[in-house]
This record gives C-alpha cells, structure tokens and sequence, in this order.
C-alpha cells in the first residue's frame, strides 16, 4: 500500500521534518501530519472509500501508516450517528445527532487516537509508551499497547475514576497514583522521556494520536452523505478530537469531497469546574492559562492547560464557533435526560456539551432551525462514581411499592 505522507509539519514556524522518524514536539508546539493531498484524489474517490467496510481504517489513504502489517487494531469499527428527535425537541434545534464513541474498543473515543499512536509507535521501533490520564486515555492506551506488544507505564491523578485506576493494570501496564492533577503527571511522563525511560505519548506531545482521533471528522462527513452539520459541540479537554475533526474538514474539503463549502461551527464545551478554554476565549487571549484548582465530575474535561492552546483558539476562530462552560450541577442531569430520552448511555462529558447546546439555544447564540451533532466521548457505565450518586435510596427491610410505581398508575 502506498502512503500518502508528504511531511510532517511544526505548527509553530511550519518547519517540515521528515516522514518515517520517530518526532515529538517542535520547541514547545504541536507537530502535524501533511498529506500529498493530490496524489490521495488521483488514486481514490470518495466513493470507493465509502464502499469499503466501515471502519477506522478505511480511511488509509488520510492516515499515516505505511504497511497494513502495521496496524494495531481491536475491531475499530465506525461508531453511529443517532438522531435524537426526542432530545431535540427538549432543548429547542429542529435535529440533533449524537455520535456515540462510547461504543469503540475500551468504551471511548481515546480508542481511535491510541489505535493510531501505537500503530505508529510500533511500527518506528518504539518499545515503552507512557502518558498521563484523567480518565479515558490511559486505559486505551494500555490496551493498544497490550496488543502490540509494548511496554506501558501510565500515570494518573489519585481520585481518577476508579473504572479507569482499575483497567491500566488489568490490561498489563504499570499503572501509578500521583498526588496531583493530569499536568502533574505529564510533568512526571515529560521528565521520564527525558531520562529515556519511555516515548511520551501525551495529549499533542507527538503526531499521530490526532490522525486518529481525526476519523470522527472524516466518518461523521461520510454519515451525513458529504455534508458537514450548522454546529458540532464536543467536550474538549485537551482538544485532540476538536483539532483533528478540523482537519479532517479541511482535508475533504482540498479534495473536493464536501457537497458544500460551509464549514461547521466548532464549539468547545468545558465544565463550570475546569473552563481554562472558556476564559481565555472570553477574554480574547491567544494563550491559556493554568486552571489552579481543577474539579470537575467530567474527569475528561479536568486539564488545566491543554498543551495545543494557541491550536484550539484558532479553530475556534476560524469557525465562527466558542467555547462555553457548562455549569457543574448540569452535567449529569443533562447526561441522564439523554440516557432517559434516547437511551444512549452518556457520559458526564456529553452532558456539558448537552448543556451548553441548551443554553447557547436559549440565548440565541445557535439558532433554533440549525443541525447539531453533539460527541458522547465514552460510556456511561465507565463513571460509575457519578452514577452511583443517582440511585433511588429504598429501604432493605421492606420495599416502597408506592414510590417504584412512580407515574405508572
């Protein structure tokens, strides 16, 4: 198989490096994959694409692996896109999408990144991966690894979810508590790629987690018969799945594979308790700063300073799109009411962006006539500390009738 990279690229100065090498980060900023975007439209169309199995990995021609022997897979299928009519009518848009990534390998959207990262890793002759989590990431990271055969060590926050303390070791990594937030632990990770330790595989720390996280974008177009919707709220923490949607469109779109030139708003949606996206745009900055004391239910959206800061404001910039915060208390019941609704089992991440969608609705920020696809990043059942704060209390010695009734009568 051929492979279509042309070079990679910083996004600092546009220094190109070369294709083939193992890369990190250029001075302090993001590295990006450049594809020969012309020979990618004479070799293939968008509907020979479109006719092969759904998956991830149709998409080739746009992902930077070279030989199919390459690649480390789990059966990354392409995820649905389910239209909500009943979640739409509440919060006020004529229609309303929600792309459920909770159901990838290892129940969230980190599956497409890491199935990327260590494919790629491998593939250059890398042997230990580590990385830094909050929740979603270094579970699939470890996965990966364990099918790939490679060493991992994976560094966390002491009250990370507990699905997520549980399933690193369970997959075979070196799992470890730090007295501390996810910068904390991506100092520890940095500082032990320094010492040659292992690969860092951080949020934006090398190239190819974002190729992956990229096929949302490239899927979500195909769904939608070649179109892009008015608006896309996504849950943004460290912003890869943002940035790689953005470059999906702009990718398609040097193709000539959109039916439209409109582009969608992006809209980064964050959490009330970690909103260091949501400040910065508010105050016009081109920078973000460090949030001092991070808590959030959403363990997704809990990084104080995503590293690609200066990336994720010109998205936003350039698509006439914002960044909102959702008010802490709303994001379960936003979440359930969704579970409740359409029965897509929603994490507390979805449930900010429902949120924002219905204030932003509200406030006329997002007009009522508009199509909306709204990300639910990872399954519900992997937060289980938040879920467990929703169950009825019923007494164990006897059984309230009344109140199991409910409105049944």
């Amino acid at each position: 198989m051929r492979c279509f990279v042309d070079h990679l690229e910083s996004t600092h100065d546009g220094t190109r490096l070369a294709r083939g090498s193992v890369q990190t980060t250029h001075g302090d900023c993001p590295i990006v994959v450049r594809y020969d975007l012309a020979a990618v439209g004479r070799a293939v169309s968008r509907a020979q694409v479109a006719a092969r199995p759904a998956s991830l990995w149709q998409w080739r021609e746009l992902l930077p692996y070279e030989r199919d022997e390459d690649i480390v897979s789990l059966g990354e299928q392409q995820t649905p896109l389910l239209d909500c009519p009943r979640l739409a009518a509440r919060i006020g848009v004529r229609r309303l999408w929600i792309k459920d990534e909770s159901q990838l390998p290892t129940g969230s959207f980190k599956a497409r990144g890491m199935a990327m990262a260590v494919t790629m890793a491998k593939a250059l002759g890398i042997r230990h991966v580590a990385a830094p989590t909050a929740g979603n990431a270094g579970g699939a990271l470890a996965a990966y690894a364990a099918r790939a055969g490679l060493r991992c060590t994976v560094l966390m926050p002491d009250d990370t979810p507990i699905v997520n303390q549980l399933e690193v070791p369970a997959y075979g990594a070196r799992a470890f508590l730090v007295d501390g937030l996810i910068h904390h632990c991506g100092a520890i990770v940095r500082d032990g790629a320094e010492r040659g330790l292992w690969f860092d595989m951080s949020t934006m720390k090398e190239p190819y987690r974002l190729e992956g996280k990229k096929t949302m974008g490239l899927e979500l177009c195909a769904q939608l018969d070649w179109r892009l919707p008015d608006a896309i709220f996504y849950p943004t923490g460290g912003g890869t799945g943002l940035l790689g949607m953005w470059k999906a469109f702009a990718e398609l779109q040097a193709l000539g594979w959109l039916l439209h030139e409109r582009m969608p708003r992006m809209f980064a949606c964050q959490a009330s308790g970690c909103a260091p996206v949501v400040h910065a745009w508010q105050h016009g900055h081109d920078r973000i700063a460090t949030v001092a004391d991070a808590r959030t239910a959403a363990s997704g959206l809990r990084v104080p300073k995503p590293f690609a800061d200066r990336m994720i404001l010109q998205c936003l910039r350039e698509s006439d799109g914002m960044a909102l915060a959702a008010p802490e208390e709303a994001l379960q019941p936003w979440a359930r009411l969704c579970m409740a609704l359409e029965g897509i089992a929603c994490c507390p991440e979805t449930g900010a962006c429902l949120a924002a969608l219905a204030a932003a609705v509200e406030g006329g920020t997002v007009a009522k006539d508009s199509e909306v696809v709204v990300f639910n990043t990872g399954a519900a059942q992997k937060y289980v500390e938040v879920l467990r704060t929703e169950l009825p209390r019923l007494a164990r010695a006897a059984v309230d009738w009344d109140r199991l009734a409910g409105d049944s009568r």
